[in-house]
């Protein structure tokens, strides 16, 4: 295979965007922040550097960004603490790390890479993350850091679950559906392959407000947050969580992009399976090893960017397509 056109696809999670349609929430910022984090991707892929590195740094940008649903900004449970979600792959070696429930740092992502590197394991959670986290010198941070008025308002305004999940994602911005405080969108993530052929995926998520405290989404979740093969491709997902991994989406995607589908037809197969056989909304990105780009999404809106052949491509909503110049 000759050398591929280094390409970074990156989401800031799919969700019903009620705020946009009534003007509460300045759309340009969510599109300034999916741009900035493939911009930092796409610089390490054209300099050379690495797909899992490329995503890697791309999520910190997301995370560190308060307003995605990821580190910085992150989702409140129904006990008032923050619980995050992140996983990494590389598809060359299909290496893998990921951190369920952790709290109390500031790029979770950052956590995932070292899981990777650093254990002979592919998972830790709760209480085992933050302690290997500390044991590799990831700075702890207080729980202040981490939380925002947009989480805690929207801690008062859904105080059970069920109630989160059914507006995020399931009803749309009409009166009935919309509430004034709702941001509506989660998880955030990304997928990229580099010169050499190699891709790579990248999740985190500050779960959804007034989760139960030790629910685990599908953002940790190899095979249905994500999932990165050089024989496929590369996936990441947003969306309802518990619909992901009862279906294990990433994968099923990959599968179909080894069977022949491009990334394009997979997203859409893939998603509107899921949705027929149990009723799953949300989103998804995939690069297949080709370098073909999937961006698909059953719910109102799903931030996304891509840079490839020095343009940057952005959207929010259904047929958006922004093109820079970069």
């Amino acid at each position: 295979m000759g050398k591929m056109k280094p390409t970074i696809v990156v989401h800031g999670g799919a969700g019903a965007y009620a705020a946009i349609v009534h003007d509460s929430v300045d759309k340009t910022l969510i599109e300034d922040g999916v741009c900035a984090a493939s911009r930092v991707g796409y610089d390490i892929l054209t300099g050379g550097g690495s797909a899992l590195d490329a995503v890697e740094k791309a999520v910190v940008e997301l995370e560190n960004n308060p307003i995605f649903n990821a580190g910085k900004g992150s989702c409140l449970t129904i006990d008032n603490q923050i619980e995050m979600d992140a996983s990494i792959m590389d598809g060359a070696t299909l290496a893998a790390g990921g951190v369920a429930c952790i709290k109390n740092v500031a790029n979770p992502i950052k956590v995932a890479r070292l899981v990777l590197e650093r254990s002979d394991h592919v998972l830790f959670c709760g209480d085992g993350a933050l302690e290997f986290a500390k044991q590799n010198h990831i700075e702890v941070v207080d729980f202040e850091y981490l939380v925002t008025e947009k989480a805690r308002k929207r801690l008062q305004n859904f105080p059970k679950f069920v109630p989160c999940v059914k507006v995020e994602f399931y009803e749309k911005s009409t009166p009935s559906g919309f509430h004034p405080d709702g941001e509506d969108h989660d998880t955030v993530g990304a997928v990229a392959i580099d010169v050499n052929g190699n891709v790579a995926y990248a999740t985190s998520t500050g779960g959804i407000s007034a989760k139960q405290p030790g629910r685990v989404g599908d953002s940790p979740l190899v095979g249905a947050g994500g999932y990165a093969d050089n024989i496929s491709g590369a996936v990441s997902t947003t969306g309802h969580g518990e619909s992901f991994m009862k279906t294990c989406l990433a994968k099923h995607i990959a599968m179909l992009i080894e069977q022949g589908k491009d990334a394009q037809e997979a997203v859409e197969i893939g998603l509107n399976q899921m949705e027929k056989r149990v009723g799953g909304n949300g989103g998804c990105i995939a690069l297949d090893n080709r370098g073909n780009i999937g961006i698909y999404f059953n719910v109102e809106g799903m931030a996304w960017s891509y840079c490839r052949d020095n343009q940057l491509h952005y959207g929010i909503f259904r047929n958006e397509d922004n093109i820079l110049i970069i």
